[in-house]
């Protein structure tokens, strides 16, 4: 009896450990869960989105498990593409994730004119980005409205919060090496609004794009 309960309890250990190694495995190579935190990306997403990031598509970067340290990189199946959404680690914190939209990547020559977005010369149309501050600040006080026109450098994206007039992007410190980036957002699999309590059943399920 007491060698079939010892039995039953290495069994439990051995279960517990592969499903740990499972999920390990699947953190780091596949997919990964993030809250948003900011309003940065609004109206795509809103602050209490819980998102899972699809790591898989454009490679992983592989650190010492719950820490900062950087190992290698596993390639992807594809480079960042104009329109993703990617969660990255902040250039100037890495111990912080952040979440932009790709606007340009290597090679791609970047401008604004009055909070109008150009991408090698052309007007961006974009239905995703939001504006809540008519006053347009000249290039010289800082290049939220007006910048550029800067080039992409190779292996780098330029990135931008669709929340334009309140977000901390590309404008203001640069450009994100690929990589720091962690992945490209797919779903929301929750949503909690904070300010009223209540759970946001109309964003779960929802598709990022």
């Amino acid at each position: 009896m007491k060698k079939q309960k010892k039995s039953n309890i290495r069994e439990t250990i051995e279960a517990i450990v592969v499903a740990f190694a499972i999920a390990l495995v699947i953190r780091t190579f596949v997919i990964q869960a993030f809250k948003i935190p900011s309003g940065s990306m609004i109206p795509t997403l809103q602050i209490g989105d819980h998102i899972l990031v699809n790591k898989f598509l454009l490679g992983t970067p592989v650190d010492v498990p719950f820490t900062n340290i950087h190992l290698f990189r596993m390639p992807g199946l594809r480079k960042p593409q104009r329109g993703d959404i990617i969660v990255f680690k902040y250039p100037e914190d890495p111990t912080r994730d952040f979440i932009k939209r790709v606007i340009g990547i290597e090679g791609d020559v970047i401008e604004s004119k009055d909070k109008t977005l150009f991408v090698n010369g052309r007007k961006l149309v974009e239905s995703y980005a939001q504006h809540v501050d008519s006053f347009i600040k000249p290039s010289g006080m800082d290049k939220r409205d007006n910048f550029g026109p800067v080039t992409v450098p190779k292996e780098s994206v330029f990135v931008m919060g669709d929340n334009r007039d309140q977000s901390y992007d590309s404008r203001f410190w640069g450009f994100v090496d690929l990589p720091r980036i962690k992945g490209k957002a797919i779903i929301i699999y929750w949503s909690w609004d904070s300010d009223n309590t209540w759970v946001r059943f109309n964003r779960i399920g929802r598709l990022i794009q």
